[in-house]
C-alpha cells in the first residue's frame, strides 16, 4: 500500500510540474505584447491581425494569444477564439460582472499601457481562471496578452 501510495504521490507532482510548466508567467505575456506590438508597426494590421491567429506561429505560446480591439470594443483578432474576430463585445462581462474589455479600453486610453484582473474561460484548460493581463494602446487599437493565474 505504501508504494501504491507513493507512486500516486510521484505521478501527482509530476502532473503537476508538466502544468505548471504549460502556464505563460505575466512577463511572458508582456513580452509577447511587445513583440506584438512591434510587428503590428511594422507589417501593418492586416498581417499582423492574421499571424496573430495563426495557430503555429509565433503569437500564441503555451497558454497565451494576443487579443486587439479596437477604441469602440469590436474585436480585430483573438488568437484563442477567432469566432469573437468582427464582433462589438464592449459589453462583454467575465463570471464576477465586471465590464473587463470596456474597463481595459478606459484604462489604455487613460494609461497607454498597463495590468488588469479579471476571469476568463482558458482554453488550455476549459476553466473560467482569473487572468492578468498586460496591454498597449498603439494608436487607435489595443492589443493584449494576459496570463492565468495558478
Amino acid at each position: 500500500m505504501k508504494k501504491l501510495l507513493s507512486l500516486l504521490a510521484a505521478s501527482f507532482l509530476l502532473a503537476a510540474t508538466a502544468l505548471a510548466e504549460e502556464r505563460a508567467t505575466p512577463q511572458d505575456a508582456e513580452e509577447l505584447v511587445t513583440t506584438a506590438v512591434s510587428y503590428l508597426k511594422k507589417h501593418g494590421a492586416e498581417k499582423a491581425y492574421k499571424e496573430f491567429q495563426n495557430r503555429s506561429g509565433p503569437f500564441i505560446y503555451k497558454d497565451l494569444y494576443v487579443m486587439v480591439y479596437d477604441l469602440n470594443g469590436k474585436c480585430l483578432a483573438h488568437g484563442a477564439d477567432p469566432s469573437r474576430v468582427g464582433k462589438a463585445l464592449i459589453d462583454s462581462k467575465d463570471p464576477d460582472g465586471r465590464f473587463f474589455i470596456k474597463e481595459r479600453l478606459e484604462m489604455a486610453r487613460a494609461k497607454g499601457k498597463g495590468w488588469q484582473d479579471y476571469k476568463f474561460k482558458n482554453p488550455a484548460t476549459g476553466k473560467v481562471e482569473a487572468k492578468t493581463s498586460y496591454f498597449e494602446k498603439v494608436g487607435d487599437v489595443v492589443v493584449a496578452a494576459g496570463a492565468y493565474k495558478p
